[in-house]
């Protein structure tokens, strides 16, 4: 069924009601913390009643609701909005407990360095958000806690890793949420919750202490949000803060270019062109937009195989051996034994390949190069952001056999790692929903530093397909 069928109503879960909140989002909530409408404390304790109102989301890994983060100045351009904080970002006086049975955590004595740069933006950090063992699957669903569900429709997945924060924005509990990103971990939540998740620049933002420690860094943070106008202020905040100066300045992006753009069209993955069906109809949609709105829309071939997968899987078993093997520097009672399945079988995976190691860095390395010389000429590249829809819960849970979880989510996480290697921004924006009433997400993707591009052409498609929202019919 494309998006323009008819689409049957199914049981979504939202906490959108007549309180300080409303439908708006970040952006407006500022300007009216600004001008006296609301205050700060009003929208943190409607945002707390709204997460206990859908708490059968899951979505909350700590709440703290009666002892909120609040900035210590009155400043920054979401001053008063509330938010949460992805559960692997260490948060003074929260738990960072990684989505993981192996230890539970103590309260984190001082802010990561990212949590330092979102709070300078002036938001009220109202808890920690769910996520996946290690941010390592690309469903919601801990073996050990209940799965975060997806509002839209609870029997299924809301993606991951940045699950939790998708659900909280998507049910309207906040109207912006932190994610990062390590293979799609923004952008596929994103996908699955009808949301705007914009996949930074390799060194955009300031990095997580883990991720400068990668041999190769391909984690962004970012943020979830429900308009573009929302993440482009965001961007703008951020960059006020810190900005790196090897990469173009942002700005603060307000609307879509003027300029004609030529934008390549890529409708292939690395197992193989995109079948017909609704993610596919998303993607020509969008492409027709764009072209209506003058864009030059060209289709090309992805300038990778089926062997870049391969690569991004070992140096995902990689990660999984090193935290298991250093655990106890998270936290000294960290018990490798308690790890769920997925990360079990990425570690031995890794184990029984080491030896290919240093050529397989080789190859992600040079990805980037590749990237450049086969997309450097287009402007923006625009493709699907999942290999194919929403799943139900269970499809991807980590108690499924290991060989075939990697078989599944190597033909669900099709496209959104090729970003993560190349140290390229994408977004994903939402394009309509499925027969079972599903959001469903494209991408446009570009060269190391043209975020700004990327916003303008969501802006274009946001005020040309106007996003679905959850609370509406």
């Amino acid at each position: 069924m494309t998006a323009d069928a008819k689409i049957p109503s199914p049981p979504r879960i939202h906490a959108f009601t007549d309180d300080a909140l409303g439908e708006h989002d970040a952006v407006a909530l500022a300007e009216l913390v600004r001008t006296g409408a609301v205050g700060a404390e009003e929208l943190a304790a409607a945002a707390a009643a709204r997460a206990e109102q859908v708490e059968e989301l899951a979505a909350v890994a700590y709440p703290s609701y009666s002892r909120p983060l609040s900035p210590s100045a009155r400043s920054g351009t979401f001053y008063g909005v509330p938010t949460f904080v992805k559960d692997n970002t260490d948060v003074a006086g929260m738990p960072t407990n990684q989505g993981t049975a192996a230890f539970h955590a103590t309260r984190a004595r001082e802010h990561g360095p990212y949590t330092r740069q979102l709070l300078s933006t002036g938001v009220t950090v109202l808890g920690k958000s769910a996520m996946p063992e290690f941010g390592f699957n690309a469903s919601t669903e801990p073996p050990h806690a209940r799965p975060t569900r997806n509002p839209w429709h609870p029997g299924y997945s809301v993606g991951g890793s940045s699950g939790g924060a998708a659900a909280l924005v998507a049910a309207g509990v906040v109207p912006i949420a932190h994610g990062n990103d390590g293979g799609g971990s923004i952008r596929i939540p994103a996908a699955c919750a009808g949301l705007v998740g914009l996949k930074p620049s390799r060194g955009r933002h300031v990095d997580s202490g883990m991720a400068r420690a990668l041999p190769i860094n391909i984690v962004s943070e970012g943020v979830l949000t429900r308009t573009v106008r929302d993440t482009a202020a965001y961007i703008a905040a951020a960059e006020r803060y810190w900005r790196n100066p090897a990469l173009p300045p942002i700005g603060h992006v307000e609307g879509p270019a003027s300029r004609r753009m030529r934008i390549a069209l890529v409708l292939d993955n690395l197992a193989g062109p995109v079948a017909p069906g609704p993610i596919r109809a998303a993607v020509e949609k969008v492409a027709a937009t764009l072209e209506s709105s003058g864009h030059s829309v060209e289709p090309v071939p992805l300038p990778f195989d089926a062997r870049l997968e391969t690569d991004f899987l070992h140096y995902w078993g990689l990660l999984a051996a090193v935290i298991t093997t250093t655990g106890r520097f998270l936290d000294r009672r960290f018990d490798a034994g308690r790890v769920d399945d997925l990360t079990a079988g990425l570690r031995e995976l890794f184990v029984r390949r080491a030896l290919r190691t240093p050529l397989t860095l080789y190859r992600l390395r040079a990805a980037a190069g590749i990237y450049q010389r086969a997309l450097g000429p287009f402007d923006a590249v625009l493709l699907p952001v999942l290999g194919h829809t929403t799943p139900e819960l269970g499809l991807l849970s980590p108690t499924v056999p290991f060989d075939e979880l990697i078989d599944r989510l190597r033909a669900y996480v099709a496209f959104t790692p090729i970003n993560n290697i190349t140290g390229t921004p994408a977004i994903a924006i939402p394009a309509g929903l499925t027969a079972e009433g599903l959001p469903i997400g494209v991408q446009l993707a570009a060269t190391r530093g043209n975020e700004r591009t990327l916003l303008e052409l969501a802006y274009l498609v946001e005020s040309e397909q106007p996003f679905p929202r959850l609370n509406r019919p």
